[in-house]
């Protein structure tokens, strides 16, 4: 009995201890896993603090970058005499420059001496050298390109923040130094931003050069500070120049903080974020401090895993609120992209038909013209303001700048339309092939939308070809869709099948390893700042929504074909073509017109050619006055001619306020952009866009106040 007895006692004791080992050995357990998560978790948000710091940085010093070239531009051809006779202007043009950035204190002018020509912040700058700064010494011996120098207090009389310079050279024509031209740049500035980006305790931002001198920091230091290259810190750079993690004591402070670097690409700078480590310990006592609440080994168990559940939710949640805002920015990126790449084509048919005008004006200046060859360059004239016209609109179509939906339409005739974009935007060493079928493809989908995935395929296209090749643009009926079509072709397409689009070129290809992938946004092959990823997921996204597929055959040196799924529409919903209008102007027999026009010059056009042709006009020049005209007689005018876009009132509020008000007026608007009319439309009021003719703005006013008479019981 005695031994069952000890035997019981020892189980007890046992199961006492396992009642305290137990909970003891959950609580190492959980207390090493969470603070492996919570310093991994720290490490993420201190990386995608980084690419927030790099990115900003980056944008600034292009943008210094940018206006410096601007300004050296400007005075490249301008010996130092000149530059001080113009001294007033360039003082209002770096004013300009200074006072729409707000990381600048101001801009500079020097010769070679280190003298001041002009700055932004006195008119004439006092006689002073400042040939001993490291911003302007730096360029005398060699071109060096930009040169950011170190943290700077002003030089009396001039007074304010400390800055620290970014310098371009001023080379003549024979390359001998002239002169600098600096920027000022403001270290709070960056101070500030780290301020509204770093709100978690413990935070830290610093930004500095390639040597260790600190050009900003946060927390603000009192006092200089240049990073010794053999401490821990430089060692560490030394090590991985470009981008790192690490665990170090700061040099100002002694303070422990885990800090990322990263190079800001292009500049001799680095940019760092990072926590301290107190901080991010604080974070694991306090998640710890949790499980220390329970002492039962199931309750500490129990309240472990929920406290995991829990954590992990809070990541996918997290993870998916990242999501939401990256696909609400994803078709502004997309369509950024596209227009990225017809910027350059676009800009070269516009000096294409800017010449074709200037040239023309000029030989109708001529004396003893013929009439045939006066008659021959007007034409020319007016076909390239037509042409100049449909590209702008196109433009403003992909910018989503114009009102666009769903739509039927021939995919054979909107290929052909783009082939004049694809051309230029390709480039001449790419030969365009397009083999489109004689009777109509008609799909309905967002036009826009179909041409940007035209234009991103191609794109792609060129690039895999390095932009020499041969692409093939092909349109059919489809005889075969991707299985992913399968079921609905025969349940909603069974009557008309897809039409098939495909863009093959003769590229490197895609390995098959990546296949799977290319649809994926912010998913690219190309190196950084060669492509955001963003074109080919456009192009899966149009498809889907417009119930078709994108699918993509490739093999390494051989090339690689894309092809556009997207439903048939029976023939029968092919719009009516209209006729060209060519009617002519129609007389304006003593109508009253009120102008709303706040360019004088374009009033005056308007104007001109309406008197010439018999209307009666009233000329105002703001959408205030056009209704305090109204409100004083109304019955005198027929029609109101606005434009949309004016300072305060707009032509669209204008025409609402008639309304309003009970006004009996017809109301005609103009524009060439508008973004109230892109998003909400033109709300049912006649519209002519700019650029219009004096014939087409006649017989749009003639058929609103027509229509006004016929209402009053006037008709013609």
């Amino acid at each position: 009995m005695q031994r069952a007895q000890r035997n019981s006692l020892r189980l007890l004791q046992w199961m006492m201890a396992a009642s305290l080992a137990l909970p003891i050995a959950l609580f190492v357990i959980a207390a090493s896993i969470s603070y492996t998560s919570t310093r991994d978790v720290a490490d993420r948000e201190i990386e995608r603090t980084l690419d927030v710091v790099h990115e900003h940085a980056l944008k600034v010093f292009e943008t210094i970058d940018r206006s410096l070239a601007e300004l050296n531009e400007v005075v490249r051809a301008l010996s130092d005499d000149t530059i001080r006779a113009r001294e007033p202007a360039l003082h209002r043009r770096l004013k300009r420059l200074s006072d729409s950035l707000p990381q600048l204190k101001s801009a500079w002018i020097f010769d070679a001496d280190g003298r001041a020509l002009v700055n932004s912040l006195v008119s004439p700058p006092p006689e002073q050298s400042f040939a001993d700064r490291n911003y302007f010494y730096a360029h005398i011996d060699q071109s060096i390109g930009t040169f950011i120098g170190t943290a700077l207090t002003p030089r009396l009389p001039y007074q304010g923040a400390r800055f620290f310079g970014v310098s371009r050279r001023r080379d003549s024509d024979d390359g001998r130094f002239i002169g600098v031209i600096q920027a000022s740049v403001l270290p709070e500035y960056f101070e500030s931003f780290y301020a509204r980006i770093g709100s978690d305790p413990g935070s830290f931002f610093a930004m500095g050069r390639t040597d260790g001198a600190m050009l900003t920091h946060f927390p603000r230091l009192d006092h200089d500070l240049r990073l010794d290259p053999t401490g821990p810190v430089g060692r560490e750079i030394a090590a991985r120049p470009e981008h790192g993690l690490i665990t170090v004591a700061w040099p100002s402070d002694g303070i422990e903080r885990r800090i990322g670097y990263r190079r800001v690409a292009g500049y001799p700078i680095y940019v760092s974020a990072g926590l301290e480590t107190s901080a991010i310990r604080a974070r694991w006592l306090a998640t710890i401090g949790q499980h220390l609440v329970f002492g039962l080994p199931a309750t500490a168990l129990l309240f472990l895993l929920l406290a995991l559940a829990l954590r992990r939710t809070q990541q996918i949640q997290a993870e998916a609120a990242k999501r939401r805002e990256a696909e609400e920015a994803l078709k502004h990126s997309q369509r950024l992209e596209a227009l990225g790449q017809l910027t350059g084509g676009v800009a070269h048919d516009f000096n294409n038909l800017l010449t074709v005008i200037r040239a023309s004006v000029d030989l109708l200046n001529r004396p003893q013209l013929t009439e045939e060859r006066r008659q021959r360059y007007i034409t020319a004239i007016a076909d390239a303001v037509a042409r100049a016209a449909k590209l702008t609109s196109q433009l403003l179509a992909f910018a989503r700048r114009q009102t666009l939906k769903p739509e039927v339409f021939d995919v054979s005739e909107r290929m052909q339309s783009l082939r004049d974009m694809l051309a230029p935007l390709l480039g001449p060493a790419i030969e365009i092939a397009m083999r489109l079928p004689t009777e109509p493809c008609l799909v309905r989908a967002d036009a826009g939308q179909f041409e940007t995935a035209l234009i991103n395929m191609a794109t792609n296209a060129r690039d895999a070809m390095q932009g020499k090749g041969r692409i093939t643009f092909k349109v059919e009926p489809a005889t075969t869709v991707p299985d992913t079509l399968a079921d609905a072709s025969s349940q909603t397409s069974a009557n008309h099948g897809f039409v098939s689009v495909t863009v093959s070129d003769t590229g490197i290809g895609i390995p098959a390893a990546r296949l799977g992938r290319i649809f994926e946004p912010f998913f690219t092959t190309k190196q950084v700042g060669h492509g955001t990823g963003l074109g080919l997921s456009q192009v899966f996204g149009f498809a889907r929504q417009s119930g078709g597929e994108v699918t993509v055959t490739s093999e390494v040196g051989h090339g690689s074909t894309f092809s556009l799924y997207l439903p048939r529409m029976p023939p029968e919903l092919l719009p009516q073509r209209q006729a060209p209008n060519t009617a002519p102007a129609v007389a304006g027999s003593g109508m009253s017109v009120l102008v709303v026009e706040d360019n004088i010059e374009l009033a005056n056009f308007a104007a001109d050619g309406l008197t010439e042709l018999g209307y009666s006009i009233t000329l105002v020049d703001n959408a205030t006055d056009a209704l305090a005209e109204l409100v004083l007689d109304a019955d005198r005018f027929d029609v109101v001619f606005s434009d949309v876009v004016m300072p305060g009132m707009t032509g669209l509020d204008l025409a609402q306020a008639i309304c309003d008000r009970g006004i009996d007026v017809p109301i005609v608007l103009t524009t060439g952009y508008s973004q109230a009319l892109s998003q909400d439309g033109v709300a049912g009021f006649e519209l002519v866009q700019k650029p219009y003719s004096i014939e087409e703005l006649s017989r749009v006013l003639h058929r609103a106040a027509r229509i006004r008479r016929v209402r009053d019981g006037a008709a013609e």
